[in-house]
């Protein structure tokens, strides 16, 4: 008896350890045996087809960052996702409190705008290429109403291409931001708000200093999640722009120097994500 609860309590404890093991080794070689392959890919000759393992240090690197299109890429990468998650956050927390306030036909808008997310980038972007063609959609409707003086080129034009890019992904992603933060806002007891009012509270002072503060986890994750997205955008922006006109639009991702490019956007984003996986972290250990 002695000797089957032990073997029992052996199997019973290194189960577990079996059943993900296949995962692992898969997980282990083809995600991060491909990340340190291309890393040291991005240290070496190689430049064409064939392969040149030629140890070139971090020369690559060097040269990436020295390029005028790389730096107007990364520039471009950054103001894109400033702009994004601003706009989204922005529209979708807005939108997710008039929702809330349970007025007459609010599935019917909630519908409306979850729906950009059902479709992909590339069609977005193509639907959006033609709303902003300087000789119909947005213009003509502009000479409809007779405003024709707000007339401009869009995509053609270097200082708003990519607002354009901003404003089409913020179509599409901004609905996310409003069900995550609707979804918060709903789990909010109705307690809890009752009873700020009872202590004085106005409601503005309930918004800022209750329901505020109730949001920052779901802002956090949206914060994450969208900018893991404007990092590694290329769809949308090779439908619209492929990156021009010139370099206005351009993104790292279009750019041909692949393993170094590669493990640069790799570093932009672990900068987003490991300070969210610390905190995350942090909150499972606090509780």
């Amino acid at each position: 008896m002695r000797g089957r609860s032990l073997g029992s309590f052996s199997w019973d404890r290194f189960t577990p350890f079996l059943l993900i093991a296949p995962s692992i080794v898969l997980i282990v070689i083809f995600v991060y045996g491909f990340i340190g392959y291309t890393a040291f890919v991005s240290t070496t000759t190689w430049y064409g087809i064939a392969p040149d393992y030629t140890s070139a240090g971090l020369s690559q690197y060097v040269d990436l960052f020295g390029l005028p299109r790389f730096q107007a890429d990364i520039s471009n990468t950054i103001e894109f996702t400033v702009l994004f998650l601003a706009a989204c956050i922005l529209l979708g927390f807005g939108s997710a409190v008039l929702l809330d306030q349970h007025v007459r036909g609010t599935i019917f808008f909630q519908n409306i705008f979850l729906f950009p997310l059902a479709i992909s980038f590339v069609v977005t972007g193509t639907v959006w290429r033609w709303i902003f063609n300087p000789n119909f959609g947005i213009n003509l409707l502009l000479d409809d109403v007779h405003l024709g003086f707000l007339k401009s080129p869009w995509l053609a034009d270097t200082r708003t291409a990519l607002f354009g890019l901003v404003i089409a992904a913020t179509w599409q992603m901004s609905g996310f931001c409003m069900a995550m933060f609707l979804a918060g806002l709903r789990a909010i007891p109705d307690e809890l708000r009752e009873a700020a009012r009872v202590d004085g509270a106005t409601e503005g002072r309930l918004f800022l200093h209750v329901i505020l503060p109730l949001m920052r986890p779901i802002t956090l994750s949206a914060v994450i999640i969208l900018g893991h997205i404007s990092l590694k955008i290329f769809d949308l922006v090779y439908v619209m722009t492929f990156g021009g006109p010139g370099f206005a639009t351009d993104m790292p991702n279009l750019y041909g120097r692949g393993a170094a490019i590669a493990m640069v956007l790799l570093f932009m984003v672990a900068l987003l994500i490991v300070p969210y996986l610390v905190w995350s972290l942090r909150q499972e250990v606090e509780r």
